[in-house]
């Protein structure tokens, strides 16, 4: 078992694999550092090799395919990820580190959006991406989370190996973060500097295509994790369109006494069953929800019971 590792995920970063490799190892020697080489095809898999690192592959492409392998097959006290193309300084990683080692945190988020984010990165619809993907969260979970999408982050060896990774490519940041806040484990904000891509250096993710993605995948994890809300929100819009449908009926229906609008009523009372069993529907799912969360806790308690046995077998 680690004391700390490094996780790289790389893909064609080999312009600047081996100075974040350096820097890494400079400010955690005693770091074992990994990179998951994800079908490069500029030789980072050589040079990273060349710098010292532990090199694997992940076939599969995406970044939430190369994150689930690397969690499958590490073991560490804290784990720190972060991207292989020099824009996160390996300054913090010693300070991230110990909110993890010694504040038990169990998620440390690198904060980019609280210092040089926006003066650094040189893609304004990325910025706008960033803020809008931050403040849904804080609404949806009420929570004080700086930076939903930075991809620099500490971990606890109780996260890595509880944390169900469903997405494929870079909405995985958003879904460890609504993970954490919905299973109430300890989450620190540490501010960070960023540093934009080096000249050369391209960047993978793409603005319109990757930013719908995460906006699918706050969608679809707010439905999974507060199913009640979500769906009371449907049982909303549903009973206001069958208002919609039933005003008209009931104006006709008091100046007259009679209902010439009768396919407008029974599209009223279907939208009005449709809101009742939407309303029903999430008590069960919430139901389903709680239950899932007490076997979490149990699974929670089971690993951190296994961690202390790797610890112990160490000494």
């Amino acid at each position: 078992m680690d004391k700390i590792a490094v996780l790289i995920p790389c893909y064609n970063e080999s312009k600047t694999v081996k100075k974040v490799i350096e820097d890494f190892r400079r400010e955690l020697p005693e770091a074992t550092i990994y990179v998951y080489d994800n079908n490069s095809k500029d030789g980072t898999d050589k040079i990273a090799k060349e710098a010292g690192a532990i090199v694997r592959y992940e076939r599969k492409q995406g970044k939430g395919n190369v994150i689930r392998s690397m969690f499958r097959d590490i073991d560490a006290e804290c784990y720190i990820m972060t991207d292989g193309d020099d824009t996160y300084p390996a300054e913090y990683a010693k300070e991230m580190c110990n909110a993890v080692l010694e504040r038990n945190a169990d998620m440390v988020i690198g904060d980019r959006l609280s210092s040089t984010y926006f003066t650094e990165n040189k893609r304004p619809f990325h910025n706008l991406g960033n803020v809008l993907v931050r403040k849904l969260i804080n609404m949806i979970y009420k929570s004080d989370i700086r930076d939903v999408m930075t991809g620099y982050r500490a971990f606890s060896y109780q996260f890595v190996k509880t944390f169900p990774v469903l997405s494929k490519g870079f909405e995985i940041e958003t879904e460890m973060t609504i993970h954490t806040l919905d299973k109430n484990m300890g989450v620190e904000n540490i501010i960070i500097e960023y540093r934009d891509r080096p000249e050369g250096s391209e960047s993978k993710l793409n603005t319109y295509s990757d930013g719908f993605k995460v906006l699918k995948t706050i969608g679809m994890l707010y439905k999974n994790y507060r199913p009640l809300s979500f769906f009371t929100w449907v049982t909303i819009i549903l009973a206001l369109v069958g208002l919609g449908f039933l005003i008209p009926v009931l104006i006709d229906y008091v100046q007259t006494g009679l209902v010439p609008k009768m396919p407008s009523f029974v599209t009223s009372v279907f939208f009005f069953i449709c809101s009742i069993q939407s309303f029903f529907g999430g008590l069960i799912l919430q139901t389903i929800v709680k239950s899932d969360r007490r076997n979490f806790e149990i699974k929670l308690n089971e690993y951190a019971d296994k961690y202390k046995e790797l610890k112990d077998n160490e000494k």
